[in-house]
């Protein structure tokens, strides 16, 4: 047997089986204290790049989960309001059919019948312009507009006309009085109607075809379209066939079409599709409903305007038997306009319901196979504490015996 004085290999070797079992049970008793298995990158690098993965597809999906309820909540709110006025127009069709019951209703029972009819409209418009799901309007047509046009033709696009030379340094003038229009078709409708805004930021005014001339017809353009929702990109191109090229997008949606202002002599702006864009499209309201920002991740509904002068019922008389026949006729066409608003309605919240049931169990699914890889065996872990915190407990005692060990070398030097 070998005594040594300055390394005693007997107590290196323990302090040193003592320091790793020191480490595992202070890694056990992270994992146990926290839950968690993955504590930091280096408790298992790959296992925390999956993790983090499965963690914020986790976190997507509640977020998605609540934007769909959302979406039931504002159905909801829709039909609520849409109920109320389906009633309303029921009891408007009754007093049509009873003024038109001109052997008992005489003219002052007409009259009482009208006044209350006219009372209803008035409540029919109220309810449109003043359901709201926060601060946004339902039921008064802008929530989820359809448009269609800007097809083939200039004349959609109104009375602009463009003067100026075919130079370089030539200047475009948009003359007084034009006017920016296009095709739109409502909710639940088949006839086009145009709608028309006044460009009167840029009407009259001349644009040189520079940089600064680009940006300032940009700027008047969209300082009279972005009201009514119509966003105008313009850009330039030079030498001899100098034009602007005015861009056009609904609600930021889609490029619809583009209107060259070509620098002619009295020449109208020729309307053709921007490349790779659709002409017309909807503007449904979206819904994330998923994880992702691909479409199949969303919900899009639309509801119409539902005032009294979209279906002529504020015109609506019943003073005469005639008046009151004809009134049958258009209330009937109200409500069956407003029962299949509340038909498409009900069927889109029976969409987010599934959607959300669905979301739930991706989200259960996903948690489990997360908390499998991220979270901590409490048992298994336990098992491997108690094993260090032993194993702790003989290494110090080891270690007391291994430097106890040289106190032999004493009995050599008293001899």
């Amino acid at each position: 047997m070998g005594l040594r004085i300055n390394n005693n290999i007997a107590a290196v070797n323990s302090y040193r089986n003592l320091a790793a079992t020191d480490k595992a049970q202070n890694s056990s008793l992270e994992k146990l204290s926290s839950g968690f298995r993955i504590n930091k990158a280096a408790d298992d690098a790959a296992g925390l790049v999956v993790s983090e993965g499965l963690r914020s597809q986790v976190n997507g999906l509640n977020t998605a989960a609540r934007n769909a309820q959302d979406g039931v909540n504002l159905a909801q709110t829709a039909d609520g309001a849409l109920g109320t006025v389906t009633t309303i127009l029921q009891r408007m069709r009754d007093l049509a059919v009873q003024a038109s019951n001109t052997g008992a209703a005489d003219s002052s029972a007409r009259g009482a019948a009208q006044t209350e009819l006219e009372q209803l409209n008035k409540e029919i418009d109220r309810i449109a312009s003043t359901t709201t799901f926060g601060s946004t309007k339902l039921l008064d047509g802008t929530f989820g507009e359809r448009y269609k046009g800007l097809a083939s033709a200039s004349a959609d696009l109104g009375t602009v006309v463009v003067t100026g030379t075919t130079s370089i340094d030539g200047q475009f003038k948009i003359p007084s009085g034009s006017e920016f229009t296009y095709k739109y078709t409502a909710p639940g409708q088949t006839a086009q109607v145009d709608k028309t805004v006044k460009l009167s930021s840029a009407e009259g005014k001349t644009y040189s075809t520079t940089a600064a001339g680009e940006k300032e017809l940009q700027a008047d353009l969209n300082r009279d379209l972005q009201a009514a929702g119509v966003t105008a990109t313009v850009s330039r191109t030079s030498g001899a066939g100098a034009k602007f090229t005015v861009t056009y997008q609904i609600e930021g949606t889609e490029k619809n079409a583009k209107y060259e202002i070509a620098a002619q002599t009295g020449i109208a702006g020729a309307l053709s599709d921007a490349a790779g864009s659709k002409v017309g499209g909807t503007l449904d309201k979206a819904f994330q409903v998923g994880a992702y920002g691909t479409d199949n991740d969303q919900i899009k509904i639309a509801i119409g305007k539902m005032d009294t002068s979209t279906d002529g019922l504020n015109t609506t008389s019943i003073n005469l038997g005639t008046d009151a026949k004809g009134a049958i006729s258009t209330l009937d066409q109200a409500l069956n306009k407003v029962s299949a608003a509340r038909s498409n309605i009900g069927a889109v919240q029976n969409r987010f319901e599934h959607a959300i049931n669905n979301l739930n169990v991706s989200i259960e699914n996903i948690t489990a196979s997360e908390s499998a890889i991220r979270d901590t065996d409490m048992a298994k872990e336990m098992t491997k504490f108690t094993k260090n915190q032993i194993l702790s407990q003989a290494g110090t005692s080891m270690l007391a015996q291994a430097n106890s060990g040289s106190q032999n070398i004493l009995s050599l030097l008293r001899g």
